[in-house]
């Protein structure tokens, strides 16, 4: 990664945030999105070793994301790596959504990585670089609660999968990354019916993976380029084995499991 340019979307919290550390360590060169500049700002003076453009940056506005991919190529004079990241959860019973929750997901989950994805994609064949998208298990398997959620990591699934294969004798490297739960505060800001904010995490965020470590193995897997990464084992490789030959009983699984969070619905 020396020296490599790499664009990470979302990069003000979290997995992002991680990600930016872990590639930074490595010597690449960043540049990193975010609607949140201020904390770009922090993790800029933080890592003030490192070459970094930071660019304010709303993944559901496509001239956003443009802007992005120029001003990195206008830095850098290339992109290495593009690594979608940025997303926003929600938890709401599809019956008492409100569309809109819906729609939002949608626009910065699916639509904000084929905007970034888009622009990035002529210059990532040129270098025969990696193009990457974070997921979720939910992108394996329905989360109940989570329509919009598990809809638009399908989403990116699909049409990550697709794109690999259009470029597959063009040198280009695609990695989906899944992993399971993750401590950072996605679910913390996740969209409730009306599309407020929940506020708390329903769910021991201690007990979870590290963002830290969740980044670490997602750019081992750029390193390797891998073409999937599914993290965790009985939350995320056995929820995937289950899901192909046992849909059934996973179902049944997931009910209970989701059922077993604070004020859940499910009963």
């Amino acid at each position: 990664m020396k020296n490599k340019v790499v664009v990470i979307t979302g990069a003000s919290s979290g997995i992002g945030r991680a990600l930016a550390k872990e590639f930074a360590a490595k010597g690449a060169r960043l540049s990193l999105g975010a609607r949140r500049t201020e904390l770009l700002e922090e993790l800029k003076s933080e890592l003030r070793e490192s070459e970094i453009l930071i660019h304010k940056t709303d993944v559901s506005q496509e001239d956003d994301c443009r802007l992005l991919i120029e001003e990195t190529v206008k830095r850098f004079g290339q992109v290495d790596v593009l690594i979608n990241n940025a997303g926003i959860s929600m938890r709401a019973l599809f019956e008492e959504v409100d569309l809109k929750v819906i729609r939002q997901l949608m626009d910065v989950n699916f639509y904000g990585t084929v905007y970034c994805s888009k622009y990035a994609l002529p210059y990532l064949l040129q270098t025969k670089g990696s193009l990457v998208g974070v997921i979720s298990i939910a992108g394996y398997v329905g989360l109940p609660g989570r329509t919009g959620y598990s809809a638009s990591k399908f989403a990116i699934r699909g049409f990550l999968d697709t794109i690999r294969i259009e470029n597959l004798k063009k040198g280009l490297h695609v990695l989906v990354a899944a992993p399971g739960f993750t401590a950072s505060e996605v679910r913390k800001v996740a969209l409730t019916n009306d599309g407020s904010q929940q506020g708390e995490t329903p769910r021991n965020e201690d007990k979870m993976m590290s963002a830290e470590e969740c980044a670490l193995h997602i750019v081992k897997a750029v390193e390797k380029r891998k073409r999937e990464l599914i993290l965790t084992f009985v939350e995320g490789k056995l929820t995937v084995f289950l899901g192909k030959f046992f849909p059934s009983l996973l179902d049944k699984l997931t009910y209970n499991h989701m059922a077993k969070e604070p004020n859940s619905p499910f009963k």
